[in-house]
């Protein structure tokens, strides 16, 4: 029975049969799927990097928008508080999914083998 489920070829078809639920899911037609789970693939490091960066545009945005209201330019006071309200939660965010990660990892390392 084991030998069944760890086939190469047992786990190719279920691998392909998850893909073309997957793009039934998303509404993507079968040769979409395989290649968005062939080499499409981002790199995780890739997707991190590139959340922080705008993390960082939305703290820059905050920070300009707040500094031309403070010099007095005709900004609304508004739009100021909406930038910096999107920036404290997209920080918080972020901050709590590097928390998430740290204690999974933590988790890991402290499993006994």
């Amino acid at each position: 029975m084991i030998d069944k489920v760890n086939s190469q070829a047992n786990i190719q078809s279920m691998l392909a049969t998850l893909r073309s639920h997957s793009a039934q899911a998303a509404g993507l037609d079968e040769k979409s799927a395989s290649a968005v789970g062939g080499t499409a693939r981002t790199d995780f490091g890739q997707s991190i990097q590139k959340v922080l960066e705008q993390v960082n545009e939305l703290q820059a945005q905050s920070k300009g928008m707040v500094d031309r209201y403070q010099r007095g330019e005709d900004v609304p006071l508004t739009e100021v508080v909406l930038a910096t309200q999107k920036s404290s939660l997209a920080f918080e965010a972020t901050l709590q999914v590097r928390n998430k990660v740290l204690k999974a990892y933590e988790d890991i390392l402290n499993m006994p083998v």
